[in-house]
């Protein structure tokens, strides 16, 4: 026999199962507390000691900590280690690691653990530094399971930022695919080209923390694709959405904005013809247009530089450079004869295809270049691609990048110094080099400042780089979503966010 049951019935009863089972959820998302984030690309290692792309580390962020972790006001916290010394001399930190501090496969945290992750990084047993920024610790010891003594060379002003690395368990070797951290989020699943998913880990230390049970970072590269999927509701939030989209977005929807501690740059292999001329990269600094890219690319939301600080990080930023190339076609034209190319030259601009904000402001500076006799073509590169053959390989004539802005300003300049491994620009020069060196150790902030400020003007004297805009971060979410916060990082803190009813 055959029974017919009335379309309201149907609906009560799916209401009690819900209900009964636990499966009634705030936003719709069934009993599992869950957030969707939108971002444009794939990490490039789930390993945070090989990873070097700003968007991993945007990921990455909720599952692995250091000894100290960023605020959101750009300090430094507690995070694995509970407190810290320094001696008089500046050459002795002294750790104290919180009490029962779990990895991910539950494992407490030890000392030895700590050892091993820094030593991993400086190359100590392999011979192979992964990282420049402990090459002036001397040695590492651990006199029981919660000290570390990290002994230096010479002072290093920058080491407490350097110490939000992260720490890794020292039995696992397998961090590319089986990543393990301390984090409040532990790894569960990344499929390239569609999605990374983390979940809340039950053992964190701090024990209020993460709100959500699941988040899942969305890998959506075309823009309106991603802004589709925030409208209708398949994502919660999207980090770096176009500023001129907001208005779009209509009810049921909140954002935030400020400046993200991020430079734009077009980049000019220094070591090609004819970007190994100075003359001829003042030119392009002339030509350039930075009032007009900030504009129509981010519709006036864009902070100008003038070279390789955001004013987010204001102590260290030398103010006035923005305006030492003013828009000057003629200056330009005439800086172009003068080292030999009168009508003009052919080049080329490769820009990671996943950042349309960055070939939107390509597709304008070919514009710009036009008009002084520069013929620029744009090469739309993969990301994967870009970071190995341009960022590593330096395999490129002018690209356009965002560099990700950090908490000290010493891994913010050492990107020129001409003995770093990652320095894409290929710029080289020895007072540059010593700046740096002297400002490294330098524990006295006001110093410090003073001597990053000359190196800035260097750098913008030199014309190292087109410094187009620090962009202004807009995230937009769900109205539901909240306790998001922003930081002068590249990253999505995920621990504090959670769905209203």
């Amino acid at each position: 026999m055959r029974i017919k049951f009335s379309p309201l019935y149907l609906f009560l009863l799916v209401l009690v199962l819900m209900v009964s089972g636990g499966l009634l959820l705030v936003g719709g998302k069934g009993s599992e507390n869950k957030v969707v984030v939108v971002v444009p690309q794939d990490p490039d290692y789930l390993d945070p000691h090989q990873a070097s792309a700003a968007g991993t580390y945007e990921m990455m962020f909720n599952v692995y900590e250091g000894l100290l972790k960023p605020t959101p006001e750009g300090g430094l916290s507690p995070a694995i280690a509970d407190s810290y010394s320094i001696s008089q001399d500046g050459l002795t930190y002294t750790f104290i690691l919180r009490k029962g501090v779990k990895f991910h496969h539950g494992k407490e945290v030890t000392a030895d653990d700590v050892k091993f992750s820094l030593e991993r990084l400086m190359g100590t047993h392999t011979g192979k530094p992964l990282s420049p920024f402990f090459e002036k610790v001397k040695t590492i010891e651990t006199p029981d399971s919660r000290r570390v003594i990290i002994k230096l060379k010479e002072v290093d002003a920058s080491l407490l930022s350097n110490l939000t690395v992260a720490i890794v368990p020292q039995d696992n070797l397998n961090l590319n695919t089986h990543p393990i951290g301390t984090g409040p989020f532990r790894f569960v699943e990344y499929r390239p080209g569609q999605r990374l998913i983390i979940e809340k880990f039950k053992d964190y230390w701090e024990p209020k923390l993460p709100l959500v049970d699941k988040v899942e970072f969305r890998i959506i590269p075309d823009r309106e694709a991603a802004l589709i999927a925030l409208k209708t509701g398949a994502v919660d939030i999207y980090p770096r959405i176009d500023n001129e989209r907001i208005e779009e977005l209509g009810d049921g929807f909140c954002h935030l904005q400020g400046m993200q501690n991020l430079v734009q740059v077009m980049a000019m292999n220094l070591k090609r013809k004819p970007f190994n001329d100075l003359r001829v990269r003042q030119a392009i600094n002339y030509a350039v247009n930075v009032d007009e890219i900030i504009q129509m690319a981010a519709f006036g939301f864009g902070t100008k530089l003038g070279s390789g600080f955001s004013p987010a990080m204001s102590m260290f930023y030398e103010p006035g450079l923005e305006e030492l190339y003013p828009n000057n076609v003629e200056k330009a034209k005439k800086l172009l004869a003068e080292a030999g190319y009168k009508d003009g030259f052919r080049t080329t601009i490769s820009v990671p295809s996943n950042y349309s904000f960055h070939v939107d402001t390509a597709q304008i500076i070919v514009e710009q270049l036009k008009k002084v006799g520069i013929e620029a073509r744009i090469e739309l590169v993969e990301w994967a691609v870009w970071l190995q053959r341009i960022y590593k390989g330096r395999d490129y004539e002018m690209t356009i990048t965002g560099l990700a802005g950090k908490l000290d300003p010493l891994p913010v300049l050492i990107r020129y110094t001409s003995d770093y491994p990652n320095n894409f620009f290929n710029y080289s020069n020895p007072e540059f080099d010593i700046l740096n060196r002297q400002a490294a150790a330098e524990s006295d902030q006001k110093k410090r400042a003073v001597l990053y400020k000359k190196a800035q003007r260097i750098l913008a004297e030199e014309a190292a780089a087109v410094f187009i805009m620090d962009p202004h971060y807009t995230v937009a979410f769900k109205e539901n979503i909240a306790g998001y916060k922003m930081y002068p990082l590249y990253i999505q803190d995920m621990s504090t966010v959670y769905v209203t009813e």
